[in-house]
């Protein structure tokens, strides 16, 4: 057990409207985060407001973990993607936006939320997460397979909230599910 409440106290829970306020500014610090580390092409401050997570919540889910009452970060869980994987069967769960606030977070906080995000999934009847990385960001696309996905594809020209169109590569990961490798007598 870690002595840091940053990791023992997070909580998750779906966002709501009075969240949207603190989700643009969660993903504008995470932009701000990324340029200032040279990673460029992927995110800009001032992208998306509240309308896009708003729009988001009718559609899909929200998702904010908090850590000693402060936003530690948050992802966006979607039930379809076409413009990236095409026309599917209802088999997976679409992560986006995972997000965290490097000032609140934990070292360690965004894997959490990536399994939190894989449970949620898991808790509805899917069997796999899919998400699509940026393609030229090699750090993220390491961390994706590091956490067990696996690169199935890429998308050329995908378009983008606020931007232009951008190429990605697609990752899934297989969910483990109840009884699943399991000896049965």
């Amino acid at each position: 057990m870690c002595d840091d409440p940053r990791v023992n106290d997070l909580h998750v829970r779906p966002a709501t409207e009075a969240d949207l306020a603190a989700l643009v500014r969660l993903r504008d610090d995470a932009a701000r985060w990324m340029l200032a580390r040279g990673i460029t092409g992927q995110w800009q401050p001032g992208e998306l407001d509240e309308d896009h997570f708003r729009q988001v919540m009718a559609h899909g889910e929200v998702w904010l973990a908090e850590a000693g009452g402060r936003i530690a970060g948050a992802w966006e869980l979607w039930w379809e993607d076409e413009a990236a994987w095409g026309l599917q069967p209802p088999v997976a769960g679409y992560v986006h936006r995972l997000m965290v606030d490097r000032g609140a977070a934990a070292p360690g906080t965004g894997r959490l939320l990536l399994s939190a995000a894989e449970l949620r999934v898991a808790a509805v009847g899917r069997t796999c997460v899919r998400l699509d990385c940026l393609a030229g960001n090699a750090q993220l696309n390491a961390y994706y397979r590091n956490a067990g996905y696996r690169v199935v594809g890429h998308m050329e020209g995908k378009p983008q909230p606020g931007g232009t169109p951008k190429s990605f590569t697609l990752l899934e990961k297989e969910l483990r599910q109840a009884g699943q490798g399991e000896d049965r007598a």
